[in-house]
């Protein structure tokens, strides 16, 4: 199945308290829940004014419509076409 990162513009992200980005994480989980378990929500990156959510889902309208049911903004959604790291140099 897919991957795709979000990217999620949302000013103040690093300095939001941890019950807040607790609330989000419990908005979200209760929102995958409903929608079944074709979509997966692997983790995110949480920076300045941005998140960068990685999950796993059938196709971007399935991630979009995570995004519209839990009020998330979904800035930009990009199917991962490859995954490198320090031993892709080893080939």
């Amino acid at each position: 199945m897919p991957k795709y990162v979000i990217e999620r513009e949302i000013p103040g992200a690093g300095s939001l308290p941890a019950e807040t980005l607790t609330a989000i994480s419990q908005k979200s989980c209760g929102v995958l829940t409903a929608m079944g378990p074709q979509i997966q929500w692997l983790h995110s990156y949480v920076t300045d004014d941005k998140i960068y959510c990685v999950y796993i889902a059938p196709d971007k309208e399935s991630v979009l419509e995570h995004a519209a049911k839990g009020g998330f903004p979904a800035n930009s959604v990009s199917e991962v076409k490859a995954i490198i790291d320090p031993t892709t140099a080893e080939a």
